[in-house]
């Protein structure tokens, strides 16, 4: 099959629309439900993304996407006892696979609702059995077990969108694409990110640790399929913070490391021992969870909201216990898909726990940017490579 009609393009009344190949077969099949436009845009986005992350680590990876940007990106490094927990995870049957996803989904769970999901290894039964729970649009694998594909396909009373892809399938070297009647053309960005990219290091800290050289490849292959002008924060092998679509840069990296921050403040204790009602639906929890960590939590107290989602009044995280939790954090990684233009983004990610940084490089300022990073003592590569997407 060379074309497939989809349910619309960007929006309903965009029909009819399709996709098609000039050369051969589509790369992919429909293994249950109707894709539409965006859900093929996210599904070919991100099984790049993945097979990248998998190629780069050797370990299974997943990504939640929306609207063509991640949510967030993951290998399938085992969860702690405190992920698990913060991520309603206890007790599940968790493979390498099924933990990449949760990781994944896990980043910026209120972005995630109704994502896309991809999966760079087979799809097992561990990882469909959790993907059941969630609000999710579809997923895109290069296999499924028998088992799973049970599973999801009793998903959204059974038009849940299961797609397969051609692992083998290589795209051409060119792309094109037709904007208000004109025909673009453009090289494929089939740039291979490594750790070679991570040896020009101008800054005074030249320390750059093994996990932190993964968390960077990480966060510059996320980066590759987001939405620019755009910043990725990463922890212990996944995204925890993805700030895309920003005009400026430096909104990038406080829409990131705003997200990182919620992600860390959902370890604290006061956040792990919120007294939820049991019938509280997953969605809500969610959402409760990132009004109590923000400063409109006391608009919720003054008005008893908070009945709608706890069995009795939670206890203030106060902006004091917020800073200080938050002060203790280290460790961090952040990639951005382009130049950091003034040191001001160093100011920023420094106050999120960034000790490690990979940037393009080559703005007239990098001596301002290297002399904040030297300020905070953070090792800073420069990649010499920009990685924009649209």
């Amino acid at each position: 099959m060379n074309s497939l009609e989809l349910k619309y393009g960007c929006n309903p009344n965009q029909k009819p629309a399709k996709v098609f190949m000039q050369k051969g077969e589509l790369p992919f099949s429909v293994l249950n439900g109707h894709p539409g436009y965006i859900n093929l845009l996210d599904a070919f986005n991100s099984w790049q993304l993945v097979r990248e992350l998998k190629a780069a680590t050797g370990l299974p990876a997943a990504a939640s996407f929306k609207h063509v940007s991640p949510a967030g990106a993951a290998i399938g490094l085992p969860l702690s006892d405190l992920l698990k927990k913060m991520y309603f995870v206890e007790g599940l049957d968790i493979t390498p696979l099924a933990a990449a996803y949760i990781r994944a989904r896990g980043a910026d769970r209120m972005s995630s609702y109704g994502d896309f999901a991809a999966l760079s290894d087979e799809c097992d039964a561990a990882t469909a059995s959790y993907l059941a729970r969630e609000v999710s649009d579809g997923i895109i694998a290069p296999a499924y077990s028998k088992e799973a594909l049970a599973i999801l396909k009793k998903k959204r009373k059974g038009n849940y969108l299961i797609l397969q892809i051609d692992s083998s399938y290589i795209a051409p070297e060119f792309e094109t694409k037709e904007v208000f009647g004109v025909t673009f053309e453009q090289k494929r960005n089939n740039l291979q990110i490594d750790s070679t990219l991570l040896k020009n290091i101008p800054t005074d800290n030249k320390f750059l640790p093994q996990d932190a050289q993964r968390d960077l490849i990480i966060a510059l292959i996320t980066l590759k399929y987001t939405q620019s002008n755009s910043v990725c924060y990463t922890e212990n092998g996944q995204a925890i913070g993805i700030g895309a679509g920003q005009q400026s840069r430096v909104h990038c990296t406080r829409l990131a490391g705003n997200k990182a921050d919620t992600w860390h403040l959902r370890q604290h204790p006061k956040v792990l021992n919120l007294p939820f009602k049991k019938d509280i639906r997953r969605p809500d929890r969610d959402n409760a969870i990132d009004v109590y960590i923000s400063d409109e939590y006391m608009d919720l107290l003054g008005n008893d909201n908070w009945q709608y989602s706890f069995t009795k009044k939670p206890t203030i995280l106060t902006k004091d216990e917020k800073t200080e939790w938050l002060h203790h954090i280290s460790g961090v990684s952040l990639g951005s898909d382009a130049f950091f233009p003034f040191g001001d983004n160093i100011e920023r990610a420094h106050k999120s726990g960034v000790n490690y940084i990979a940037q393009s490089g080559g703005s007239i300022r990098d001596d301002n940017v290297i002399a904040t990073c030297n300020k905070y003592n953070i090792t800073m590569a420069m990649t010499g490579i920009r990685l924009f997407h649209h």
